[in-house]
């Protein structure tokens, strides 16, 4: 009997082409947890991170890893929620729990939105000083490319330009390399921890501050129902959070690393021009060039995506039911631009930018408890009965957070009162 080669030998492809499927799917759900833990290393982070080392060495690196789970927890309840009930996080607020409350979250997020877009205009503005470029051009021109990128084209292919432009944060750890940190001082001083210390208080809260802020709650379970994500995108959604909730914290350890080895007793760091100059001082073989270009990549992205997430979340609690549910009307695009363009106006005022940057992150560990215990209480409700959080998943997700919350507003207050 003849045999048919059609049959037979040709059983092992249908196997390569399901991994194939798989990461190729898995590359197209890649977008809102990546993105939304890129923007979250912004400037604001990577100055705190910066100051951080400066003063206090590696006593602080500790925090940064201790922080992956509860940012990771998280993010994935936004996504959960996203995915299973479609609707935004405003939208639900206001729905489950009133008006009251929907404007208080509105209130907070435009609070840590406007912190997180003004210090990234301050970042804008410091790497154009170091450069001879004038605060005022650094800041339109940056404002004008945002803009037109935002009016120009749908939101995914917005995203994929906040993903290439995210990419260039991959040079912290360069700087980090090449500032040639000393690893027994790292692990003696990773076990040195002056918890009495107001300033080292106050640090920590900033780190709290800028790793956990409002927008990335709005902006992420937004993002997957502008996406249009569903219950099969599920799995590989949390894995995009969990690679972005790890790599968010390692780039900011990098920073830390590095101003830990090269910047010991700077510890009045006033703009980031300056913090670009004290990496140069004192490691000539660091390129400025290399760290300009990350926390240029660290600004934009924060730019973008604090802007998507306080016109979406503004519009999903006070804008018409239609509205709500498009990402693309004209009206959510002219609040984007709008957005932009007046959150670059109070940096040509301030003279101190890094002290206005470390403000912005103590006023975010206080914003931020509440909108996680909304997200919580929300997962407990909205999403289907097998999906809502119990026993183990609950009472770690509830730990992690509230540990986290009580270091950010210990520190905040205990800085604050001392």
């Amino acid at each position: 009997m003849a045999i048919d080669a059609s049959e037979g030998p040709s059983r092992p492809a249908p196997v390569a082409d399901r991994r194939l499927a798989r990461l190729r799917r898995f590359c197209a759900t890649l977008g809102p947890g990546l993105l939304v833990m890129i923007a979250d290393s912004d400037p604001g982070n990577v100055v705190t991170a910066a100051q951080s080392g400066a003063t206090w060495g590696y006593r602080l690196a500790p925090l940064l890893l201790l922080l992956i789970p509860p940012l990771y927890f998280v993010q994935e309840l936004a996504v959960r929620v996203g995915i299973f009930t479609r609707r935004g996080f405003g939208e639900l607020v206001r729905e489950q729990f009133g008006l009251r409350w929907a404007v208080f979250c509105a209130v907070a997020l435009s609070l840590a939105a406007l912190g997180t877009l003004v210090t990234a205009f301050a970042a804008v503005a410091g790497i154009g000083e170091v450069h001879g470029v004038a605060r005022p051009a650094a800041l339109a021109a940056a404002a004008a490319l945002l803009v037109l990128a935002r009016l120009g084209g749908a939101y995914r292919r917005v995203e994929r330009v906040a993903l290439g432009i995210g990419a260039l944060e991959a040079a912290f750890f360069v700087v980090a390399w090449q500032a040639r940190p000393d690893l027994s001082a790292m692990m003696r001083e990773a076990v040195d921890i002056p918890w009495r210390d107001p300033q080292f208080g106050y640090l920590a809260a900033a780190i709290v501050g800028a790793s956990f802020s409002p927008w990335m709650t709005f902006y992420q379970q937004a993002a997957v129902v502008a996406r249009g994500m569903g219950p099969a995108d599920y799995r590989l959604a949390r894995w995009d959070t969990a690679i972005g909730a790890a790599l968010t914290q390692l780039v900011t350890l990098a920073v830390l690393i590095a101003a830990a080895a090269t910047l010991r007793e700077r510890v009045e760091l006033t703009s980031v021009g300056e913090v670009v100059e004290a990496f140069a001082g004192a490691r000539p073989h660091i390129s400025p060039l290399i760290f300009d270009m990350g926390v240029l990549g660290a600004a934009l992205v924060a730019v973008i995506v604090a802007s998507f997430a306080l016109t979406w979340g503004l519009t999903e609690i006070f804008g018409s039911a239609s509205a709500r549910r498009s990402s693309h009307d004209l009206s959510i695009k002219c609040a984007f631009a709008f957005t932009v363009c007046g959150s670059a106006i109070p940096v040509g005022a301030s003279p101190d930018l890094v002290s206005l940057i470390l403000k912005a992150q103590i006023a975010n560990v206080f914003l931020s408890p509440v909108v996680v215990v909304l997200l919580i209480l929300l997962a407990g409700r909205v999403v289907p009965e097998h999906l809502r959080l119990r026993g183990r998943e609950r009472a770690l997700v509830v730990f992690s957070s509230a540990a986290a919350s009580a270091i950010g507003v210990a520190g905040g207050f205990f800085a604050l009162f001392s």
